[in-house]
């Protein structure tokens, strides 16, 4: 049974990595592209090295060659100093965006428009990307080569490498396109991120809630009776008053909050409650937790 479990998540996995390298390859086709958007990555330089030897090439180098092209090196130094575990999905996230960007025609939908181009790039972008990343894959590109030179150079972490890459990328594409598109680039890049963090949150986003009440056992056996939820208790000492008390930790979805204060608000309406968010909660009830 768990191996059918197993089963049925990579094949899901693999699902959201298709959806999800098919959106980010149509966000950079029909509408980055055409207009010369260069949000960093490797196909941000593949816009860049093909907007220069088009005076050499006719049409200039396909976008999905000159990624591959890019990634290839990256695959077998990466294979050779963090292992086979380590780059398989990347190696698969790669050639499924390359093998978009090639099936995809170059449409510019929004017809040079540089607003348009920033917002819906960043959209369909950001969901895809955020796909590829709930399937715990990525693209390769400048986040690969940042952790090959992170392995070398210890003393910066890989975020911070890659920013300068990406910021190095960019500035190639302010100077072979202008300041305009450069800042519609930055624009894109930050509708990305938004995006693609908000649809991994959004799967896993729940609220927790300190509650201080002195009826904490009636306000504790509601939430496991009406919201089917456990609580914790933690004792604690007024520093006022100077009494012991025990105070509720329990920890809901996001559509559940409202129902747990109203719960100990019917029980005690004097109760301190402490709402907070958590981004990710792993346990019975929640997520399962899945190695990779």
């Amino acid at each position: 049974m768990q191996k059918l479990i197993n089963k049925r998540s990579i094949v899901i996995d693999y699902l959201m990595m298709i959806v999800g390298t098919g959106l980010l390859a149509a966000a950079i086709q029909c509408l980055y592209d055409p207009i010369g958007l260069v949000t960093g990555g490797f196909t941000g330089l593949a816009i860049v090295i093909k907007a220069v030897t088009e005076r050499f090439v006719p049409g200039g180098i396909p976008l999905w060659l000159t990624n591959i092209g890019l990634n290839v090196p990256l695959f077998f130094l990466t294979l050779k100093f963090k292992g086979k575990r380590f780059i398989w999905r990347t190696v698969v996230g790669t050639v499924l965006l390359s093998a978009w960007i090639y099936v995809i025609p170059a449409i510019d939908l929004t017809q040079q428009d540089y607003f348009l181009a920033a917002i819906f790039g960043g959209v369909i972008g950001g969901a895809g990307m955020g796909l590829i990343l709930l399937a715990r894959s990525t693209t390769g590109g400048t986040e690969l080569l940042a952790v090959l030179i992170q392995h070398f150079i210890r003393h910066y972490s890989v975020v911070q490498i890659m920013q300068v890459l990406d910021a190095m990328i960019v500035l190639t594409g302010l100077y072979l396109f202008g300041i305009k598109a450069a800042m519609y680039a930055i624009v894109a890049i930050f509708v990305t991120t938004k995006v693609s963090d908000g649809l991994m949150e959004g799967f896993k986003y729940s609220k927790s809630a300190f509650i201080i009440t002195d009826q904490y056992e009636k306000v504790a056996k509601k939430i496991l009776l009406e919201l089917d939820r456990g609580a914790t208790g933690l004792y604690a000492k007024g520093m006022y008053s100077g009494d012991e008390k025990c105070m509720l930790y329990c920890v809901v979805s996001k559509k559940q909050i409202v129902e747990l204060k109203d719960i100990v608000a019917s029980v005690d309406p004097d109760a301190f409650v402490i709402v907070s968010d958590v981004r990710e909660v792993l346990g019975e009830g929640f997520l399962e937790y899945h190695k990779n």
